[in-house]
């Protein structure tokens, strides 16, 4: 099942940031950058989890929760510039799941994200991939019932690859979704790991995309 987020931001270039790295992750994201709007979006879908703004044209982002609030228990994540106690506590009585301030690092972000999504029992605690199963709060490999003795990068190329199947991931997109967008590294970095991942696998389901990436296929 597709996570599906709605994001609610009118700047631009924090709304396609965010957007660019949610989906990069995994994620669908419907971004809309005016109140009235997603508040239609919201009656129309089913959303897994909510990326607010509060100082938004039409509508505010508090005039949002309270309606969101009377649909659902959807978690909704405040993401504002506004950092005084006073507006933090607003979002928390009117039911905010989380609240991040402006400026923020995206990581940090989307472990906020992947935080709430397993609060709300919409990501399982495991991933499965043939017969390979990972537990990524347990930094776990386990491949037809035996444990693989992987590094860290090397575990989280790996739940990247299977949270993304079907899809070819770039270098650039395995760079900045493991070692970050400031991460000083190349394609040669991820090929390396890559190859290192590939001889403690039992067999190569690695995929490479000449001149572009890697990925793994999508199971029956």
């Amino acid at each position: 099942m597709s996570i599906r987020i709605l994001l609610v931001e009118d700047d631009e270039n924090i709304r396609n940031t965010v957007k660019a790295f949610l989906s990069d992750a995994g994620y669908t994201v419907d971004a809309c950058l005016d109140g009235g709007e997603a508040h239609i979006k919201f009656y129309e879908n089913t959303y897994h989890l909510v990326i607010l703004d509060i100082m938004l044209p039409s509508m505010s982002g508090y005039e949002l929760l309270r309606e969101f609030r009377k649909l659902n228990n959807t978690p909704i994540l405040m993401m504002t510039a506004l950092s005084d106690d006073e507006n933090e506590m607003r979002a928390f009585d009117g039911e905010a799941d989380d609240y991040v301030t402006k400026p923020f690092k995206i990581q940090l972000l989307l472990k906020r994200v992947e935080a709430l999504l397993r609060r709300s029992g919409a990501v399982t605690k495991e991933l499965c991939y043939g017969r390979l199963t990972l537990l990524p709060e347990d930094f776990k490999a386990i491949y037809n019932g035996v444990e693989l003795s992987l590094t860290l990068k090397e575990f989280e190329i790996l739940v990247l690859l299977v949270q993304n199947k079907g899809k070819t991931l770039s270098h650039e997109i395995i760079l900045s979704r493991v070692w970050g967008y400031d991460f000083d590294g190349n394609g040669s970095t991820v090929h390396t790991h890559i190859k290192n991942l590939r001889a403690k696998l039992p067999e190569n389901i690695i995929k490479t995309v000449r001149g572009v990436g890697y990925r793994l296929e999508e199971t029956s």
